[in-house]
């Protein structure tokens, strides 16, 4: 259990780091603008709202949505490089230690309202909800539907759902910047209560953005089984109690599904396994040395 809780402290401390690392542009909390340098051409790995005050990167969905009707090939064979770089080497560990909204679930999931569950109702079918969301939000309807004058794909999920960019951009702009506070209308208000509806669900369950909605996710999750980054069961260690499982907010049979396409990558099940038999590939690499 301890080793359980220092783990869990540790990989916060690093998901802080990198909200501070990526997310350091002082000055447009201040002022109520965004950064347009250079780095903004560069996209983050995780889920990064473009418009957040202080980002100093690009969010990759955004990117992706922008560039499925853009003419500018180059552009559009960076951003599915970009993806399928951080895939296949780290898969959904993005989601577990590099994701500023993942890091606002957990925290938001320690406070103590309400009796703490894994899984919303209907979760077996709800999962697939996120891979819906990726294929008509962010890659048909931003190529086939409408196109903004730049000649880009409109940012449909960016738009319309991701709660994240409400959160860390939309908010930190309408606060700071009093020529925006005029222009709220309707949209926002569905924006703000979607992000609303996340967060009372998230004091209760595990990360349910990540588990139903989040179409990054679903893109690093296809990954999982293929990455670099794996987690193996020692099948002669093992001794099926399911301690993995309990330990795991995402409800996975660890000892059954060690890759499984909803493991964030977390190292819970690591450190509850009674008998050490789950390791990563990291692990079989550096006894090899």
């Amino acid at each position: 259990m301890a080793e359980k809780k220092k783990g869990r402290m540790l990989r916060h401390w690093f998901q802080a780091a990198w909200f501070a690392l990526t997310n350091g542009y002082a000055l447009g909390f201040l002022e109520g603008k965004i950064y347009r340098g250079k780095l903004k051409s560069v996209c983050v790995p995780g889920l990064n709202c473009y418009s957040c005050p202080g980002a100093l990167g690009a969010c990759p969905i955004g990117s992706l949505q922008a560039v499925m009707d853009s003419g500018k090939f180059k552009v559009s064979c960076y951003v599915f490089g970009f993806l399928i770089l951080f895939g296949t080497v780290f898969g959904r560990f993005v989601c577990g230690w590099l994701c500023p909204f993942g890091l606002v679930q957990d925290l938001l999931h320690k406070i103590p309202l309400f009796r703490k569950k894994k899984n919303l109702p209907g979760h077996r079918r709800l999962i697939w909800l996120k891979y819906v969301i990726l294929a008509l939000f962010v890659l048909i309807l931003p190529a086939a539907v409408s196109v903004t004058v730049t000649g880009m794909g409109e940012p449909w999920f960016c738009k319309y759902i991701c709660p994240s960019g409400t959160l860390f951009g939309g908010l930190p702009l309408i606060g700071a910047n009093p020529g925006l506070r005029s222009a709220v209308g309707v949209l926002f208000g569905w924006k703000f209560a979607i992000l609303l509806a996340v967060v009372i669900l998230s004091v209760k369950y595990y990360r349910p953005f990540c588990k139903y909605l989040c179409p990054l996710g679903a893109i690093y999750g296809c990954f999982n089984p293929i990455a670099l980054y794996r987690l193996k069961v020692d099948e002669e260690k093992c001794v099926k109690c399911s301690a993995c499982q309990k330990a795991c907010g995402m409800d996975i049979p660890v000892w059954e599904k060690p890759n499984s396409m909803e493991c964030i990558r977390c190292g819970d099940c690591r450190a509850a396994c009674p008998v050490g038999a789950i390791e990563t590939s990291f692990d079989g690499w550096k006894k090899r040395e």
